[in-house]
């Protein structure tokens, strides 16, 4: 077989092992390009899911850069040599893809590429993907192609893992969705059960105080002071519980994107300045890309509500083979020490439980007068 960096029985093994560490359908996705790519040593390596509209429902690729990748645009539709993988389901390893007579060409910020392999996955007769490697890194004969048969019957046995490994996330998924639907409805009945009935209780109490404004003002205003307490409290449950439902822009977008929005969106929304600014890192376990998503919701709501700042910056910057996660606040900060006292948390137990659930760790600066800083730190997959 072929001598790239990894090769032989522990390389396979490595990315076996990798792709059943899995369970999110993302997940799997990215271990299964980034498994052969290094297996195969190519410079490139992606992995299409087709949907049932003529395109792409997922698309996924290794050795591109982030930049790239939002430069080259749109998923790519099925045409050409992607349609032939999924529609004709049988391996194409070529010297020149560009030469191929169904080459049709690609967009002006695609990377160039020329020789290529690419296999379907198959789960029984149905297609559920397909796995292209494009620019082997190697010397290559003239006019010939850097891909081997060896790479091809290697890439095989990883397409056959793969189907299962896929398979298996897709009904992780699908047991999940059932769960979250169940879990949905168990959260409408609370809100129905608390929520609703705070809210009854405010319009009686605020109807109370409308009748004694003229009459005995004193106890109108204690009755206004009553309908602010329910108000807040029910604001309170109601965050509490829509907290608690994923997402699904993480799903669509990932965290970066679905971090940049969120921060565009509260500054639009508040006179304070929200930035975002994200270097270095990559795709992360779903769970962690949630628990880091909640902590800074959880963490920019204080800083925006209760702080006072005109300025909150939210970064997120790789360490290790994780990510750290950092929003600081020019802000009149806090003593931690005579908030928990005081029995006020501002989320930090909620926010450290999340980040010790993923195997994370979450540290808070904070004085008065010296704003705040929150940084969550996660290990990565």
């Amino acid at each position: 077989m072929s001598q790239g960096p990894r090769s032989g029985l522990s390389a396979v093994s490595a990315a076996l092992l990798a792709m059943s560490r899995h369970l999110e359908v993302r997940d799997v996705l990215k271990t299964i390009v980034a498994s052969a790519r290094e297996l195969l040593d190519a410079q490139y390596a992606a992995l299409g899911v087709p949907d049932d509209h003529g395109g792409f429902a997922q698309f996924v690729v290794d050795g591109v850069s982030d930049a790239q990748w939002k430069a080259i645009g749109p998923l790519p539709r099925r045409h050409g040599i992607l349609a032939a993988m999924l529609d004709e389901a049988r391996p194409e390893r070529l010297a020149d893809v560009r030469k191929d007579p169904r080459f049709e060409g690609w967009p002006s910020a695609h990377p160039d590429m020329s020789d290529f392999l690419g296999l379907p996955i198959r789960d029984g007769d149905e297609v559920i993907g397909a796995l292209f490697l494009a620019n082997k890194n190697c010397p290559k004969p003239d006019g010939g192609c850097g891909f081997t048969e060896d790479d091809q019957e290697l890439l095989s046995i990883l397409a056959q893992h793969a189907a299962i490994a896929l398979t298996n996330a897709r009904l992780y998924e699908r047991s999940r969705e059932l769960t979250i639907a169940e879990e949905r409805s168990r959260l409408a009945h609370e809100l129905h059960d608390a929520v609703s009935q705070k809210l009854f209780s405010l319009r009686l109490t605020a109807q109370a105080a409308a009748t004694l404004v003229d009459r005995d003002p004193d106890r109108a205003k204690g009755e206004l002071q009553q309908v602010a307490a329910l108000a807040a409290e029910a604001a309170d449950e109601l965050r509490a519980a829509v907290v608690e439902l994923r997402p699904t822009a993480l799903d669509e977008d990932g965290l970066i994107a679905t971090l940049r929005t969120h921060a565009q969106v509260l500054d639009r929304a508040h006179s304070a300045r929200v930035t975002f600014d994200s270097r270095g890192v990559r795709a992360l376990p779903a769970a962690q890309e949630e628990a880091l998503l909640r902590v800074a919701q959880e963490a920019l709501h204080n800083a925006l509500r209760h702080s006072g700042a005109a300025l909150v910056e939210v970064t997120l910057t790789k360490r290790g083979q994780g990510a750290a996660l950092r929003i600081t606040d020019d802000g009149g900060g806090f003593d931690p020490t005579a908030v928990r006292s005081a029995g006020r948390h501002l989320g930090l137990v909620s926010m450290r439980d999340r980040a010790s659930g993923v195997g994370g760790r979450l540290d808070v600066q904070s004085a008065p007068g010296k704003g705040t800083t929150v940084e969550m730190e996660v290990p990565g997959g």
